[in-house]
């Protein structure tokens, strides 16, 4: 089992759990479909949600590093197979090299995928080899001296961390930097985050053109974060319709924030036609993968029955959810709305609640533990700056 490691940002940042079991909820509150969705989520090989083969800068459980090259000669150039046969001709005495050995010898001799497969051993304690920091920033440093953009990510996910080395926030910030423009879309994100984080008026552009980079290479985390910044106007000029459609991305690929904010939004009416249906929807997408905001939102909806049918047995489930995850207001709720409920229907809501599990998507895991639980908190910290429109035809 991969040793996972846990890291904090300036700030706290709340890490969920990763592992989760399907959600059925009574009376439709989440869709079969829901959990279907999450079920199916597109995985493509050696990528996990926005992270392409390297780990994130705040939690590295995501690195996905093919490891064939230890147990394969496809790799062995003509030479070295040649070399090989004829050491073996001249002595059977001498000890063969080792695949370690062999992977050692080649990373240090400015062989990239070496390096950057042998700093993913050492970090995780992986092939037979002890978990050993310093060895593992060694070879990602080795690959990032090659130029290679997972390995410059990665160690500045090091330099970030304190990891095999000293906390060195500028030399991250570089390497994320160099990582970006090299095409980097992880890198973009990271570094877009350390700008947000300032919170100072200079950086706000920068980072919503990182996240612009990243979005247009389909990095879901930047679709989000570049809408969100049009939903509020920050960095950009307000502009709804361009965040509906950026945020609607998020939404459809996943992400449970995106899939509140859309809710939200559908409430609203800005930038799309009001809906509270779709509202609806979107919310129970949320709350299928341990939403809190849209239990409490939704339970509100059901309660009041203004937007939607009235329905005092879906809003008690929601709120005695919310209030397993500390909200004091829902437990309140939940205790004012069950003096409406019949015995038989107080019994069955309490039930369907006791048996609700957050089933989160794979992007939403990603996102929430190697940025937090709130992203939105990134941009709406920095909504007293003010917007000016990015360029979106360079």
């Amino acid at each position: 089992m991969k040793k996972c490691i846990f890291l904090t940002f300036f700030c706290a940042l709340i890490t969920y759990q990763a592992k989760a079991q399907d959600v059925d909820l009574v009376f439709g509150i989440i869709e079969d479909s829901v959990t279907a969705e999450s079920q199916t989520d597109q995985k493509p090989e050696n990528k996990v949600a926005d992270d392409k083969g390297g780990f994130s800068f705040f939690n590295l459980s995501f690195i996905k590093k093919p490891l064939s090259f230890f147990s394969s000669d496809d790799k062995k150039t003509e030479a070295e197979k040649q070399q090989q046969n004829t050491q073996s001709d001249a002595s059977q005495t001498e000890p063969a090299e080792t695949p370690l050995q062999r992977a050692i010898r080649l990373a240090e001799s400015g062989d990239a995928e070496n390096a950057l497969g042998l700093g993913y051993m050492y970090l995780y304690g992986q092939n037979g080899v002890e978990t050993d920091y310093q060895k593992a920033f060694h070879f990602y440093e080795l690959a990032a001296k090659q130029n290679n953009v997972i390995a410059l990510n990665n160690l500045g996910s090091l330099y970030f961390n304190g990891i095999g080395t000293d906390v060195n926030y500028d030399t991250a910030a570089q390497l994320f930097k160099k990582a970006a423009e090299l095409g980097s879309d992880d890198a973009a994100v990271n570094l877009a985050f350390i700008y947000l984080s300032s919170e100072q008026e200079k950086f706000i552009e920068p980072a919503i053109d990182l996240f612009e980079q990243a979005s247009k290479t389909g990095n879901n985390t930047a679709k989000f974060m570049l809408g969100y910044a049009y939903h509020k106007g920050v960095g950009v000029e307000y502009d709804p319709y361009e965040a509906v459609k950026l945020i609607r991305e998020a939404a459809d690929a996943g992400f449970d924030e995106a899939q509140y904010t859309l809710a939200n939004i559908y409430i609203d009416g800005e930038g799309i036609a009001q809906n509270y249906n779709n509202a609806v929807k979107y919310y129970r997408k949320a709350i299928a993968q341990g939403h809190v905001e849209a239990m409490v939102d939704l339970a509100t909806i059901l309660a009041e029955g203004k937007m939607f049918p009235k329905n005092l047995i879906q809003a008690h489930i929601l709120c005695n959810i919310a209030s397993v995850y500390g909200v004091e207001q829902a437990a309140q709720n939940r205790d004012t709305i069950e003096s409406a409920l019949k015995l038989e229907e107080l019994l069955e809501a309490q039930n369907a609640a006791e048996q609700y599990h957050e089933n989160p998507s794979e992007l939403t895991q990603y996102i929430r533990q190697t940025y937090g639980s709130n992203v939105r908190k990134y941009i709406d910290n920095n909504q007293t700056k003010k917007g000016k429109k990015v360029d979106k035809k360079a």
